[in-house]
C-alpha cells in the first residue's frame, strides 16, 4: 500500500493533491467527471436537436402562405402513405436491401482470401486497397462515378470495344434497372452504392472470419462434408453475425443518403432527398421531420434483429 501510494503524482499545491488523492480513493466519483461532458454533448446535443426536430413532424404547414403554425396535427404522417410518397419510401428500401445483398456476396470471397489464403504481404494489399478509398472524399468518388458512367467514360469504351453495347442496351431498357444511359439508371445508382459502402462490409466479415478455427473445418472436411457443405453448415453460420454486422452500414447508409440519388440516377426522389427537398426548398419542414422518422423507425427494427442475430459480437 506504501509503494502504491509512493507511486501517486506528488504537487506542491495542496489543493492538487487533495483533489488527486479524492479521486483516486473514489472511483465512481472519479468515473462520474469524466463521463459527464461526454454524456451531457450526447443527451442535451445529439438527442435533444433529434427530438427537437421531431417534435417538429407534428407541426402544420400552410401551403398556401407557405409558413409553418406550432398547431399539432398528425397529417404530416398521414402523407406518408400517399402513393408518392409511398413510392420514395419503397424505392429507398428496395435499394438499401439491394446494395446490401450485393457487398455481401462481393466482400464475402474477399475476406474469405485475405483470411484463409492470403500471405502477409497479400493481406497488407488487401487492407491498403480496402481502406485507400474510405480515404478520400466521398463526394470526389461520387463525381468521379459521373464521368465513369457517362457516355464518353471509360466504362462505355470498355463495353463498346468488348462488343457488349446491345447487352446493355437490352438492360437499360428494363422498367427497375435502366434508363437513357448508365449514369441516368437505377444500375448506375446501384453500382456506386455498391462500390461506396463495399469497405464497411468486407471488414466485419474479414474479422468475423479470422475468429472461425481451422481446426472446425478440417473436422468438417475428415467426416466427409463437401466444401458446399462444410460453407452451409459450419463457416456460414459463424461469420453469419459478421455479415449482420457489415449490414447495419450498407443498409443504413444507403437508407440515408441523399447525394448519389442527386448526382446519378433517374429523378426519382429518395428519402434522403426528400427531406432535402422539403426542408431546403419548399420549407416543408413538418414533413420533412416525418420522413426522418421513416428511417429511424427502419433502421431501429433492424438493429434490434441484427442484435438477435449476435452481430454485436461480430462489430
Amino acid at each position: 500500500m506504501q509503494y502504491a501510494t509512493s507511486l501517486l503524482p506528488t504537487t506542491s499545491n495542496p489543493v492538487l493533491r487533495w483533489l488527486s488523492n479524492t479521486l483516486y480513493r473514489k472511483n465512481n466519483l472519479f468515473l462520474f467527471l469524466l463521463l459527464t461532458p461526454p454524456l451531457l454533448w450526447f443527451g442535451v446535443v445529439y438527442l435533444g436537436s433529434l427530438f427537437a426536430l421531431l417534435w417538429q413532424s407534428f407541426y402544420t404547414f400552410d401551403s398556401f402562405s407557405m409558413s409553418v403554425s406550432n398547431d399539432l396535427t398528425l397529417d404530416n404522417y398521414r402523407a406518408l402513405f400517399d402513393a408518392t410518397n409511398l413510392d420514395i419510401i419503397l424505392r429507398t428500401l428496395s435499394m438499401a436491401i439491394t446494395v446490401t445483398l450485393a457487398c455481401a456476396c462481393i466482400a464475402f470471397p474477399i475476406a474469405y482470401y485475405m483470411t484463409r489464403y492470403g500471405s502477409r504481404a497479400e493481406r497488407g494489399f488487401f487492407y491498403i486497397a480496402v481502406m485507400l478509398p474510405m480515404w478520400a472524399s466521398y463526394i470526389v468518388k461520387t463525381y468521379a462515378w459521373t464521368v465513369i458512367l457517362s457516355q464518353e467514360g471509360i466504362l462505355y469504351w470498355g463495353i463498346n470495344h468488348l462488343g457488349l453495347s446491345s447487352a446493355l442496351n437490352h438492360v437499360l431498357q428494363l422498367p427497375a434497372v435502366g434508363g437513357n444511359t448508365l449514369a441516368t439508371s437505377n444500375l448506375g445508382r446501384f453500382m456506386v452504392f455498391t462500390y461506396i459502402w463495399l469497405p464497411f462490409m468486407i471488414l466485419p466479415i474479414q474479422a468475423a472470419l479470422e475468429r472461425v478455427p481451422t481446426n472446425l473445418l478440417q473436422a468438417s472436411a475428415d467426416l466427409g462434408a463437401r466444401p458446399a457443405q462444410t460453407f452451409r453448415k459450419v463457416l456460414f453460420p459463424l461469420v453469419f453475425p459478421g455479415v449482420v454486422a457489415g449490414s447495419i452500414f450498407t443498409f443504413s447508409l444507403t437508407l440515408g443518403d441523399y447525394i448519389i440519388p442527386q448526382l446519378i440516377g433517374p429523378s426519382g426522389l429518395f428519402i434522403g432527398t426528400m427531406v432535402y427537398t422539403m426542408q431546403g426548398s419548399i420549407g416543408n419542414m413538418p414533413l420533412a421531420a416525418a420522413f426522418t422518422v421513416v428511417p429511424i423507425v427502419l433502421i431501429f427494427i433492424y438493429l434490434a434483429l441484427a442484435k438477435r442475430a449476435g452481430a454485436f459480437d461480430a462489430l
